[in-house]
């Protein structure tokens, strides 16, 4: 291939599935994004070597595949919440965070690419890609492009610098360690595919008029909370309760957004009343997971950088 095809649209037509391949392997958006760049860096850099003894796409995934393997080898596993801690015993104000590398945050789209789209939804839900951290980072490579992107042993061996038969063997292996898991986080994962509507509107009404015991009252008796990037989280109806009363000062008079995470999953934008004078600022990205129109899990990501990558104002009038 001459130099004049690897122009800035050959890359482009990749890139929304380059990310969320990226997102997958990093559980970041911004480690993701930061990889694609510099793919696309590497990429200019190294397109004299390419000898099409594979395609554009494999050559272009193989080096996206070795700098997240890279910053793997550099990282530890991030998480949720509730997989790393036992919920709280006593209900107090959380004070103590790990830091933001620490953990699994949400994502936002990947644009409107018509081959991205095909790439199966359930595998950008957040419990998802919190058991895709416990893999080894090869076979969690293997993994994605098998069964998300579904491409070939031999596309996969290729990509990866392996064999075919060591790619079905990593295949089991990561199989068989996802299995094995027993994450809290894929428990709580939503059988339902998304909230009804009706569900969160009647959240969005109770939280904001602050109605303690009709908010409560949307959850399943053993519904939970968690709050990214701090390390506490609250499960049942009476720790839920108590800690509401608790916060009661901190979130009263705040106001919701809705917005869409990781693949179309709806979630909602929570603005709280600025401490330092009038008008509401950003607090966090809640997410919530249900079963049988009861609320079994809200994440609530407390990182007020997703505010703007989710193209949300950085303030709102009270």
């Amino acid at each position: 291939m001459n130099e004049t095809a690897f122009d800035e649209p050959l890359f482009a037509s990749l890139k929304p599935g380059l990310t969320s391949f990226c997102y997958r392997m990093l559980g970041s958006m911004d480690d993701a994004e930061d990889a694609v760049q510099e793919t696309s860096i590497r990429v200019w850099q190294s397109r004299s070597t390419f000898r099409q003894d594979s395609s554009f796409k494999t050559w272009v995934y193989r080096i996206a595949s070795n700098l997240c393997l890279d910053k793997l080898r550099q990282s530890k596993r991030r998480a949720l919440p509730v997989d790393l801690f036992d919920p709280a015993v006593a209900i107090v104000e959380p004070r103590d965070t790990l830091p933001d590398s620490a953990w699994i945050w949400p994502s936002t789209g990947f644009g409107d690419d018509p081959a991205d789209r095909l790439v199966r939804r359930e595998t950008l839900r957040l419990c998802f890609i919190a058991l895709l951290q416990t893999l080894p980072p090869r076979q969690r490579a293997a993994l994605i492009l098998k069964d998300v992107f579904e491409w070939s042993s031999k596309q996969i061996a290729e990509t990866l610098a392996m064999s075919p038969a060591a790619v079905n063997s990593a295949l089991q292996r990561a199989r068989e360690t996802m299995d094995r898991a027993q994450l809290r986080s894929d428990e709580l994962c939503s059988m339902d595919v998304r909230p009804e509507q009706q569900l969160l509107a009647r959240y969005v009404e109770a939280f904001e008029q602050f109605d303690i015991a009709a908010l409560v009252a949307l959850f399943h008796e053993e519904g939970c909370m968690s709050m990214p990037p701090f390390e506490m989280w609250i499960r049942g109806k009476e720790e839920l309760s108590a800690f509401y009363s608790l916060t009661r000062w901190h979130c009263e008079g705040s106001r919701f957004v809705p917005i869409t995470v990781n693949g179309g999953y709806p979630a909602l934008a929570q603005y709280m009343p600025d401490q330092s004078g009038p008008g509401l600022v950003p607090w966090g990205i809640h997410v919530i997971e249900t079963k049988a129109n009861q609320i079994l899990h809200v994440q609530n990501f407390i990182h007020t950088p997703l505010f703007s990558r989710f193209g949300l104002p950085e303030r709102m009038d009270q």
